[in-house]
């Protein structure tokens, strides 16, 4: 298999999104949408996330960017196997 010269599939922005950014951030051009719906979050607090969770016990993840962020897909695939090993359960 030929090596991939370029990365561009860690990147998406939807800029006609009426929610977007869905999160507070400096810069709007360094913003991933490619997780619109963050897959860890499942882990709980395993995440590693900047997140709380609310008097009713529902996880918060309003402050966090992480997956949002120019690092977050390498990070989120470094964390499928937690998803996987969930989902054994």
């Amino acid at each position: 298999m030929k090596p991939l010269e370029t990365e561009n599939y860690k990147f998406f922005q939807h800029k006609a999104c009426e929610f977007f950014p869905c999160h507070q951030v400096k810069n709007e051009d360094n913003f991933n949408c490619l997780f619109c719906y963050c897959p860890l979050y499942a882990l709980g607090d395993g995440c590693g996330g900047n997140f709380k969770y609310t008097e009713n016990g529902v996880k918060d993840c309003s402050g966090c960017g992480l997956p949002h962020s120019p690092g977050g897909y390498d990070y989120i695939m470094d964390k499928f196997g937690d998803i996987i090993e969930l989902v054994k359960k």
